[in-house]
């Protein structure tokens, strides 16, 4: 019997471990940004503006040039425990390509409010508040709006996508198919973690609201009108690259890039990232001399 006990109470310990280790894995450290597009020689404009449940978000509006210019927008989203400077490396890449930019801090990151927890549906919350920012600045020239997401911040904007048809096109980068994959939040150790694993994720998913399977993009995307290309780093760690391949494969337009060498950080630096991602939103958006002169 004695045995009995030990055995019992080594599961009750262990489980509860396992339940502070998914409610660990939502914090998210608030870090400040240190730069913004000056660094760069960029100019731009501090913006705030409303999320929902009341909440505001900072970001960065950056007009494309020259000034005045009808031009669609592309909304530049981080991943978790980032903020808005994560996105200079693609603000630098994209901004040649004459588009308006609005890049911004998610809900719990950087400079914007917080509100309770953060969640890949927060984060399409948010990024349906900046859609909105884009259409009011540049009214029927944002008709149709771009997004481009780093890992979290590129699920929410196929999730964003599925619920706002002014979404023509997302880029994904490091994007994950679906949260309710124990290593998408425990990393690369999940297996240690995995026979409690169903308990910790139902109780979490009380927390925040809703069913991770019933968000999971690899579900959405194939609901969404906007059209994909899905970028993954072939080394990439923190979330595998065959996720690329199953959201491609789960929307008929989508188009998956894989990149040799790559992680989930780096591929900005890929040699063809700034030629890719303008083809891309150029034939789903068009580019800003066809805005002007159908203007």
């Amino acid at each position: 019997m004695t045995w009995l006990l030990v055995a019992v109470g080594l599961l009750v310990v262990y489980q509860a471990a396992v339940i502070l280790m998914v409610r660990l894995g939502w914090r998210v450290p608030r870090v400040p940004h240190r730069r913004d597009p000056s660094a760069l020689g960029i100019a731009f404009e501090t913006i705030r503006f409303g999320t929902a449940k009341g909440k505001s978000l900072h970001g960065w509006w950056i007009p494309a040039e020259p000034a005045g210019t009808p031009a669609p927008c592309l909304v530049l989203v981080h991943g978790w425990g980032r903020n808005v400077e994560r996105m200079l490396p693609w603000i630098e890449i994209l901004r040649p390509a004459g588009y308006d930019l609005l890049a911004f801090d998610a809900r719990h990151h950087g400079s914007s409010d917080a509100d309770d927890f953060a969640s890949m549906v927060k984060f399409s919350e948010d990024i349906r508040a900046a859609v909105d920012v884009a259409v009011q600045r540049r009214g029927a020239h944002q008709a149709k709006v771009g997004v481009l997401g780093l890992s979290v911040g590129g699920s929410a904007a196929i999730h964003a996508a599925a619920h706002d048809d002014r979404i023509a096109a997302v880029a994904t980068v490091g994007a994950f198919a679906d949260p309710s994959e124990p290593r998408v939040l425990l990393g690369r150790r999940w297996w240690i973690l995995a026979p409690g694993v169903p308990l910790a994720f139902r109780l979490a998913e009380r927390r925040v609201g809703f069913r991770f399977r019933a968000v999971a993009p690899e579900r959405l995307i194939g609901k969404a009108r906007a059209r994909f290309l899905v970028i993954h780093g072939a080394d990439d760690v923190v979330i595998p690259a065959s996720n690329a391949g199953r959201l491609a494969a789960a929307s008929a337009g989508a188009r998956a890039w894989v990149i040799a060498g790559r992680g989930h950080s780096d591929p900005h630096r890929e040699p063809a990232m700034a030629a890719t991602l303008t083809a891309f939103f150029r034939e789903a958006l068009g580019g800003p001399a066809e805005r002007a002169a159908s203007a």
